[in-house]
């Protein structure tokens, strides 16, 4: 059934009333693809951490959206032009920048398709329905990939200070109860400026884009990186392997079928066709549960055991250490593992596996956050402010973690 084109609104519990801007906006939020992102969870399996964390990809896209016509409305005032066209084309590329996220947002990526990123995926969205929009994404598509020739609205989209990080800071902040994340992004958007074609931040804003770049480390180390939230993704990322493994070897298990069709084709850029967009496109959160809440009574040991501890949230203990962990370490867990269940070497690397976490708030060199000073001069954020925290969170922070079962599976 049709829905009629109207400009509707929508009630978010960050900002308000966001507004729809025109029919074409409208048409790409109505669109099956877009409304996938309801069922895609914005932080994976960090409700298990955090409860309230239920908030979904359809809800950061449209919070973008709407920091970006804040970010137009205060650049044309402040003189920037931007025509029509590009305005439109800003707001379709923040919108659709996650479209091709997977299931619980990353796990797909490292499981059961190989190489294939979500924003190559997005893309391939973008292109699809610009062919069914009869290229009226064609600019946005451009200021996506990073190839319009003013840079200020490439960076709009993706850099270090962008729509996407302005919204998912403080909505992950007030979904998971972490205030350190909370940041005044209306302030950081009214602050905004363009020289030479090129984003700063006024100097009146310093003190704004100091407090980002701390409540972004202090969100990475606090909620994304959470010990327990790590645990559970590198779960999911293992039932999916563990899926993929079994159904190559011929054996069946029950899935929609979108999920069967990637758990058994091997699936990476050179084959990824229309075709495979297709079933991506039916693919989210839902599949993976209901596939997990069937699976959890497999008689393999490992789909079985895996599955049941993310249903049941009996997760793996997870330790974090500032040194990576020693070899014989592991081993010992593993053997144990062998010992105690009969299971192969093979098996056991499912249950007990280390890997390493790293987290940079800020990249000096790449794409960095300039301050505009009243003399003219630009500087970079580091350099103008008298904050000597940030140039300690210039530097990247490495941490290691191990995983094995915490007593009988």
């Amino acid at each position: 059934m049709q829905t009629k084109n109207k400009l509707k609104i929508f009630n978010d519990p960050i900002y308000g009333f966001i507004t729809i801007p025109n029919a074409l906006i409208f048409d790409l939020i109505a669109h099956k693809y877009f409304q996938r992102l309801r069922r895609i969870s914005q932080m994976g399996l960090s409700y298990l951490v955090y409860p309230g964390a239920h908030h979904t990809r359809f809800h950061h896209a449209l919070g973008c959206m709407h920091l970006m016509q804040k970010a137009v409305q205060v650049l044309r005032f402040k003189g920037v032009a931007i025509s029509e066209d590009e305005e439109n084309a800003l707001y379709i590329a923040i919108l659709l920048h996650d479209i091709g996220h997977g299931p619980f947002s990353h796990s797909m990526e490292h499981s059961i398709v190989r190489g294939v990123s979500h924003e190559y995926i997005s893309l391939q969205f973008m292109e699809l329905l610009n062919t069914e929009f009869n290229g009226k994404l064609t600019l946005a598509i451009q200021i996506f990939k990073g190839e319009y020739h003013r840079p200020f609205m490439c960076t709009l989209i993706s850099s270090q200070f962008d729509m996407d990080r302005a919204d998912y800071l403080k909505r992950d902040s007030f979904y998971t109860g972490v205030a350190e994340g909370n940041i005044n992004s209306d302030r950081l958007i009214t602050m905004l400026n363009v020289v030479n074609d090129a984003l700063v931040i006024e100097e009146k804003g310093i003190y704004s884009i100091e407090k980002f770049l701390v409540a972004r480390r202090l969100m990475y180390w606090q909620v994304y990186l959470h010990k327990t939230s790590l645990a559970a993704e590198q779960l999911i990322m293992r039932v999916l392997q563990r899926a993929k493994e079994l159904t190559l070897q011929g054996v069946e298990l029950e899935a929609s079928k979108p999920l069967q069709f990637f758990l058994k084709n091997d699936i990476q850029v050179a084959n990824f066709n229309p075709e495979t967009l297709h079933k991506f496109s039916k693919l989210d959160d839902y599949d993976i549960v209901m596939a997990m809440k069937t699976w959890q009574n497999h008689n393999d040991f490992v789909l079985r055991n895996l599955c049941y501890m993310i249903i049941n949230r009996q997760l793996l203990k997870v330790k974090l250490k500032k040194n990576p962990i020693k070899p014989e370490k592991l081993e010992k867990h593993k053997q144990q593992l062998q010992l105690e269940y009969n299971i192969s070497a093979q098996e056991a690397a499912y249950f007990v596996f280390t890997g390493a976490i790293s987290n940079q708030a800020y990249e000096q060199e790449h794409q960095p956050i300039n301050v505009l000073f009243q003399s003219g001069k630009i500087q970079n954020i580091v350099k103008a402010s008298d904050q000597l925290n940030l140039k300690a969170l210039t530097k990247p922070v490495t941490k290691y973690y191990i995983c094995y079962p915490k007593d009988k599976m």
